[in-house]
C-alpha cells in the first residue's frame, strides 16, 4: 500500500480469498460446500455464500488517510452489498505513534465540508496516542485515521468499501492526487461527538475478555499461562482464533485433533466444533458471530 503494509490473514474478498492450509482450497469454496457446517445455521441464513469477515494486520510507515465506511443501508444505495463496521486491537507500535477516531468538536455537515475544503479536518479528531492492547469500536459511520507507526489487527465485515475524506495531499504511483469522496462521506457520517471511543475492557489471565460485541462479530481476548477449555457448543457460528503472541496449542477433545498456532497465523474453526483445549502461553483474539 501507499502508507505501508497490509496482510489479508483471513478473506473471502472476491479475487483476495485466503487458502486453506489443510484442504488447499479457498474460504468461498469451503464455504459452498460445508455451508452452515462452517458457519452456523444463522450466520448462512444472514449472508449465504458471502463468508461475513475480512481480518486484517495492519503495519503503517506512513499515515493512513482520514476516512468513513458507509452502513449496509448506505452501501447498498450505491451498489455495494455490504457496509464496515470494524474494530482495531492495537499491537506493540513505535513509541508516539498515533491515530484518529471518532469527532472530538460537533460539526454539520457543511461545516465538514468546509472544513475538509481548508484542510483541517483532522482538527477536529479525537486523537489517541497508541498502546498495546488498546482497542477501538469503529461502527459504520465513525470518522477515523491510522498514523504512521501503528500496529493493528483490524476485524471488518467483508468490504472494501472506504469514502476518503482527507489524504495529506498524497499522489498515487501516477502522480495524480488520490480520489476523495467528500459528498459520500458527508452523508454517512455519525456527527455524533462522544467522551472517549476506545473500547474499555479489564485484562484478566486464563480467561476470555469481552472487548466488542456488535451484529457483526463479537471479540474476545485471551491471555492464557495454563490451559483452558473454551466450550464453543453453544455458538451457533464459525471461530476464529488469531495468535498475537507466542505459540497457541489447539485440542478438540471430541476427536483429539491438534493443532498449533503462532505469533500472526488463524485458525478457523467450524461451527460444529465443540469443546476445544487451549494451552502454552500466548496473548490471542477470539472472534464469532453471535
Amino acid at each position: 500500500m501507499i502508507w505501508g503494509a497490509e496482510q489479508w490473514i483471513l478473506s473471502a474478498y472476491p479475487g483476495r480469498d485466503s487458502i486453506c492450509v489443510e484442504t488447499g482450497q479457498n474460504i468461498w469454496h469451503m464455504l459452498c460446500e460445508q455451508k452452515e457446517q462452517l458457519v452456523g445455521k444463522h450466520v448462512f441464513a444472514r449472508y449465504g455464500d458471502t463468508f461475513p469477515l475480512l481480518i486484517k494486520f495492519i503495519d503503517a510507515h506512513d499515515d493512513l488517510s482520514v476516512q468513513v465506511h458507509p452502513s449496509d443501508e448506505l452501501a447498498q444505495k450505491y451498489g455495494e452489498p455490504f457496509g464496515k463496521t470494524e474494530m482495531w486491537y492495537a499491537l506493540p507500535s513505535e513509541q508516539g505513534a498515533r491515530l484518529y477516531c471518532g469527532l472530538k468538536t460537533q460539526l454539520t455537515p457543511d461545516e465538514y465540508k468546509q472544513m475538509v475544503a481548508d484542510k483541517t479536518i483532522i482538527n477536529a479528531l479525537a486523537e489517541y496516542e497508541v498502546r498495546d492492547g488498546d482497542a477501538f469500536f469503529i461502527p459504520a459511520g465513525r470518522i477515523h485515521a491510522i498514523g504512521s507507526g501503528c500496529q493493528l489487527c483490524e476485524i471488518q465485515q467483508t468490504s472494501d468499501t472506504t469514502y476518503r475524506i482527507y489524504d495529506y495531499d498524497r499522489r498515487d504511483k501516477d502522480g495524480n492526487p488520490r480520489e476523495l469522496h467528500t459528498e459520500r462521506a458527508a452523508e454517512c457520517i455519525d456527527y455524533t461527538v462522544h467522551d472517549d471511543y476506545r473500547a474499555h475492557y479489564t485484562p484478566r489471565t486464563n480467561e476470555p475478555v469481552n472487548i466488542v460485541t456488535c451484529p457483526y462479530f463479537t471479540t474476545n481476548v485471551l491471555q492464557v499461562t495454563e490451559p483452558i477449555v473454551r466450550d464453543y457448543s453453544r455458538l451457533d457460528s464459525f471461530i476464529c482464533l488469531i495468535c498475537l503472541d507466542g505459540e497457541c496449542h489447539l485440542t478438540e477433545l471430541e476427536n483429539n485433533s491438534q493443532t498449533t498456532i503462532t505469533k500472526g497465523e488463524l485458525i478457523l474453526l467450524s461451527s460444529t466444533t465443540a469443546d476445544v483445549r487451549l494451552s502454552g502461553s500466548f496473548r490471542a483474539l477470539e472472534v464469532y458471530i453471535d
